[in-house]
């Protein structure tokens, strides 16, 4: 496929992710969900260097699905900063995967001073996220995982300070 053919479906399919996501909202996943697979991805960081979930066990794990062209997914992660500097010491863990270019992706990160690992995911993680309950594929997705690493909830859509700090804070 030539230059124009991948960026015409890569914004395709971000477009479609983006409205998925949106229209969605913030249903739980419904059906099995098998966090195996995400756990046990290698997935590379913004240095190129892989990295896994299970490297966080021990940790509240939020794990966000997001992309640097999706609203909801940039309204959320200023909340994500905060809460990870004021629980992170507590023992909660952000993590983003970003479903982005590399290069958007690092500049980012840089402009915005995100202060938790951000890793960049490949369609096959995007898949694995399918089976940790996002089913439709859209963006923002955020699973949250227990300090043995058990899934606890997934969310479809961005959430906010509030709401996702009702969420945790049990778990702290």
């Amino acid at each position: 496929m030539n230059r124009i053919g991948r960026v015409t479906l890569f914004t395709v399919v971000a477009i479609a992710a983006l409205c998925s996501g949106y229209f969605l909202g913030r249903d739980g996943p419904g059906g099995k969900v098998d966090i195996q697979p995400l756990m046990a991805a290698s997935i590379p960081d913004l240095q190129g260097r892989p990295r896994s979930l299970g490297e966080w066990q021990g940790s509240v794990l939020v794990v966000n699905f997001w992309a640097t062209w999706c609203p909801p997914c940039l309204k959320e992660i200023p909340d994500f900063i905060r809460m990870q500097e004021k629980l992170g010491p507590r023992g909660l863990q952000f993590v983003g995967i970003a479903a982005d270019q590399p290069d958007k992706v690092r500049q980012f990160a840089a402009k915005y001073k995100i202060n938790y690992p951000v890793l960049l995911a490949e369609m096959d993680v995007i898949g694995i996220a399918g089976q940790a309950g996002n089913k439709a594929g859209g963006l923002p997705f955020t699973v949250i995982l227990d300090r043995q690493g058990k899934w606890v909830r997934s969310e479809s859509g961005a959430l906010d300070e509030q709401k996702l700090t009702d969420m945790i804070e049990p778990l702290l």
